[in-house]
């Protein structure tokens, strides 16, 4: 059983009378904190079974079951980025995550930045159809916070404040016409002010937020994350993060597990005495932290991450592969598949809708792009520079799959050429560490998928090597810098690519390939082929 502070006035009188406002004195109490963060969309399961609302909700119910059996209590809190991932979410506004969020019985969630992917109003409608408070202490309009700062818990007598906090970056990640007239404060700022305010009021603090877990607060030219936060504002228990995505088990002392294995113990970051948790994407994972309380002390008794029957592949009796959860089978809930499938059938329905038209085939077979520059390379490479900002994109052939036909064509055609759900990153590079870029690039072998596609740079070609290069018409200066688009799957050295995210600079925009050529075709149709006629842009000698 859940109680909290903001009840009906006859509600509330019910409590009082039953329940103390504060602990009680040699009492213990048992708290489960659960999370996730970095939904994106995914409220169905995938292609091969994994992830998916209906299970989550299995897996969160037979906690609750639990913690209650034992007199405990349970938060389920979310670190943000509901928004933008995959497209039956996307045209849907995001209604059967936040509706499927709802059934889930989600105590708060963190703001995140691509909650501001899509108009304000399409936020307020998000806002009004959420049963929970959407909290960040440091999103201002003009000089009032545009959310709730922090939601006051009260369970049984034990006090818990959440406070919400949303990265900075956000101002520069989203569509200027989306936050225009709002203001994303410095998150350490507003925690400071507010974590001494909160520690006379509640007994436990937590902190959902969308700032982003960096090993050893190395975080380069992104704002300051989780690890920043705790070692500057004393007095956090707990941190529940999100942005960065991925699952904040460490190795040791500041020192990040980047080959964590699903199902396998994870210790949490600890910063300053508080605990910081991030449960990687997707809802690929619960996370479960159990505390327990007494007499002013909150103490870490057990932490997992569970995997939402996440699969890897293994070989059958027949000596062929086949995929195989990493823990037991988690069965679905009937309730949440009820709600959500309409959701899905219509997002179905939805691929066969035309998004644009073309007046030419724009070709991007396999045999032309793994080979020499083509006018499909070129359109998707100008899709991202358009959505990021970025001076040049590079794009691996093996991430085109098809040809865009001549006349009408539909979502369903878009994910038939990108259909691998990678998202677009971007890193901002020197001169001289952009022309290195370019000469591993081109040094990519003809027939193989990772053959490079180009926009926004004309590049002379001589013996393997970079002879010369020019964006925006003038020579690459040595001394300036660039912002470079690529997809995740380059980024993390796919195709042997240079590991551009672990540049400093890197950051994964979360913007999936698909939704961001289908946006393009949309906003240029129709399109002319002529104009991504790759031309003399890139020569070899």
């Amino acid at each position: 059983m859940r109680t909290y502070t903001l009840l009906p006035l006859t509600a509330a009188l019910v409590l009082v009378a039953c329940s103390p406002l504060t602990p009680v004195h040699h009492k213990t109490y048992q708290l489960t904190i659960l999370h996730t963060n970095d939904h994106h969309g995914r409220f169905w399961q995938n292609s091969n079974g994994e992830y998916g609302m209906a299970a989550r909700k299995t897996v969160i119910d037979q906690i609750r079951q639990e913690v209650a059996a034992q007199g405990g209590y349970t938060l389920l809190l979310d670190g943000g980025d509901v928004n933008t991932g995959v497209p039956e979410s996307d045209m849907q506004d995001a209604v059967p995550d936040f509706k499927g969020m709802n059934l889930l019985g989600y105590d708060a969630m963190a703001v995140g930045n691509h909650e501001f992917d899509k108009p304000i109003s399409v936020l307020e409608m998000q806002r009004k159809l959420a049963n929970f408070p959407m909290l960040s202490a440091n999103i201002y309009r003009g000089e009032q916070r545009m959310f709730a700062p922090y939601k006051m818990f009260n369970l049984d007598g034990l006090r818990v404040a959440v406070l919400g906090l949303t990265t900075e970056d956000t101002q520069r990640m989203v569509s200027p016409e989306n936050v225009q007239g709002i203001e994303f404060r410095k998150p350490q700022a507003e925690a400071a002010a507010l974590v001494p305010e909160l520690r006379t009021k509640a007994d436990v603090v937590i902190a959902a937020t969308h700032m982003g877990h960096y090993e050893n607060g190395n975080h380069g030219t992104q704002a300051e994350g989780d690890v920043e936060l705790a070692r500057a504002v004393k007095g956090l228990d707990m941190i529940v993060g999100g942005h960065t995505q991925n699952p904040a088990c460490m190795k040791a002392e500041n020192v990040l597990d980047r080959a964590y294995v699903p199902g396998t113990p994870c210790q949490p970051d600890r910063q300053n005495g508080t605990w910081i948790v991030q449960a990687h994407e997707w809802g690929k994972y619960v996370g479960r932290a159990d505390f327990t309380y007494r007499d002013g002390v909150f103490t870490l008794v057990k932490y997992q991450l569970i995997p939402i029957n996440l699969k890897r592949s293994v070989t059958g009796a027949d000596g062929k592969p086949q995929l195989q959860t990493y823990t037991a089978p988690i069965a679905e809930n009937t309730d949440m598949l009820a709600l959500l499938k309409p959701y899905q059938e219509h997002g179905q329905a939805l691929l066969s809708q035309p998004v644009g038209s073309a007046d030419a085939r724009i070709e991007g077979d396999r045999s032309v792009v793994r080979n020499q520059p083509a006018a499909l390379g070129v359109l998707i490479a100008r899709s991202m520079m358009e959505k990021t900002g970025a001076d040049l994109a590079i794009v691996n052939s093996g991430g085109v799959r098809d040809s865009l036909p001549a006349g009408q064509l539909t979502y369903r055609h878009v994910l038939t050429v990108h259909p691998f759900g990678n998202t677009i990153g971007v890193a901002r590079l020197s001169g001289q560490e952009l022309l290195d870029y370019l000469h591993a690039a081109v040094r990519m072998s003809p027939g193989s998928g990772a053959f490079p596609q180009f926009a926004g740079v004309e590049l002379v070609i001589e013996a393997g090597k970079v002879q010369s290069a020019r964006i925006a018409g003038k020579a690459l200066d040595l001394q300036a810098s660039y912002q470079l688009a690529i997809n995740n799957f380059m980024a993390q050295g796919g195709d042997g690519y240079p590991k551009l995210q672990q540049h400093p600079s890197y950051r994964d925009t979360g913007f999936v390939d698909a939704d961001v050529l289908r946006a393009y075709i949309q906003k240029h149709s129709p399109l002319k082929a002529a104009d991504y006629a790759p031309g003399n842009a890139v020569v070899r000698r």
